[in-house]
């Protein structure tokens, strides 16, 4: 016996199945890269509290250490690279920037190699042990750093050497690298608190991304044009048809398939030639003026603008700020989970604590019963 609803019909199960696979599919994937993202930025708050060197650290390194030096970390595989072209770079600064892609392993045009060996920072420089030589940066010489972001290259200038150059590190290294040059050339200005509560800002703006679990669909939300294949918008399509085709036939005006009607002109024979007989009906056509045609009106663009959190949806609703939404689309349902009584608002749309979606927005009891508001859904 076939599962029905009280108006004895299966296909609202099978809708409200769909929905809540699809929904909780796209929650699932957003929640692995939220937390991806965390994990990492609460390693980089861990390496930076613990990020300590030591003297000791240098044993067996062809490297004098000043008194109060320590070496805070060693890179073996590290290539020198040299800029052709004079360019200025900007300041070092305390920036942190997670890697947000992979790295690709190429070198950017106009860097070549001209040595290799071992990376080590101090907590006074950074050093190059190469095959040719050594090659030092002293952080209070620092007038320029810069971090490619499409490949592992980590360009420096200083004082005392006109042409620029940097390392070239192996992908999957780049990322720390980076983060603890910082921390050095933070603990070189004393400056080690600022980049900690940096990553705890970065931490708790992350926090407030965390995605919702998506509400339940059940059958009774369903719509008679969830029943047709492509639901709404193949409603909106058959609609459109229905209203172009009349239209169409009207401008081409079928019953006048001559262009316009046919009068008859008889010649009016003139006194002096009474004796002519007069000449023979002659027909002319009176042309319609033509019509001008008329140029397809191009369609809107589908925009792919981040959407700050919100749901996939063909509407350009999300969360990154911009004009209320007061009379949302028909099918907004569709994409995001509506409250219960969700078109029974007087208000704009609003996201609640739960996840779920209310047209009560701006008003005492939005959202009263699902945790509070949580931010604006614009467009």
């Amino acid at each position: 016996m076939a599962k029905t609803d009280s108006t004895g019909s299966t296909w609202r199960y099978r809708w409200a199945h769909r929905q809540n696979v699809r929904r909780v599919s796209t929650y699932r994937g957003a929640e692995t890269a939220w937390r991806r993202r965390d994990d990492e930025l609460r390693r980089l708050r861990a390496l930076a509290a613990d990020f300590h060197g030591s003297a000791a650290a240098g044993a067996g390194l062809p490297l004098e250490l000043a008194t109060d030096e320590v070496v805070l970390w060693a890179l073996p595989a590290a290539q020198l690279v040299e800029v052709r072209h004079t360019t200025v770079l900007p300041a070092p600064d305390l920036t942190v920037t997670p890697p947000t892609g992979p790295l690709r392993p190429r070198r950017p045009d106009g860097v070549r190699v001209t040595d290799a060996g071992m990376a080590v920072l101090t907590s006074r420089r950074l050093v190059l042990l190469g095959g040719r030589g050594r090659r030092d940066w002293a952080y209070g010489r620092m007038t320029g750093l810069a971090h490619d972001p499409t490949s592992p290259v980590t360009l420096i200038q200083v004082l005392d050497r006109r042409r620029t150059s940097g390392l070239l590190l192996p992908t999957d290294a780049a990322g720390d690298f980076r983060f603890k040059l910082t921390l050095a050339f933070a603990d070189a200005i004393e400056q080690r608190a600022a980049v900690l509560d940096q990553v705890d800002e970065l931490i708790a703006e992350h926090a407030q991304l965390k995605p919702f679990r998506p509400a339940v669909n059940t059958p009774g939300q369903a719509r008679l044009s969830s029943f047709v294949p492509g639901g709404r918008r193949t409603v909106a399509v058959a609609a459109a048809i229905a209203l172009l085709v009349p239209a169409a036939l009207i401008e081409s005006d079928p019953s006048d398939p001559t262009g316009g009607p046919e009068v008859a002109v008889a010649a009016t024979p003139s006194a002096s030639h009474a004796l002519i007989p007069p000449a023979a009906p002659v027909l002319t056509r009176s042309i319609a003026p033509a019509k001008p045609t008329k140029s397809p009106r191009p369609s809107p663009s589908t925009s792919r603008a981040p959407r700050c959190g919100a749901p996939e949806n063909p509407l350009g609703y999300d969360f990154c700020g911009g004009t209320r939404i007061r009379r949302p689309a028909t099918e907004v349902c569709d994409w995001f989970t509506c409250v219960p009584q969700f078109w029974a608002g007087r208000g704009y749309l609003v996201q609640c604590r739960d996840g779920s979606v209310s047209l009560a927005g701006g008003g005492p009891k939005a959202c009263g019963e699902h945790g509070g508001v949580r931010r604006t859904i614009t467009k």
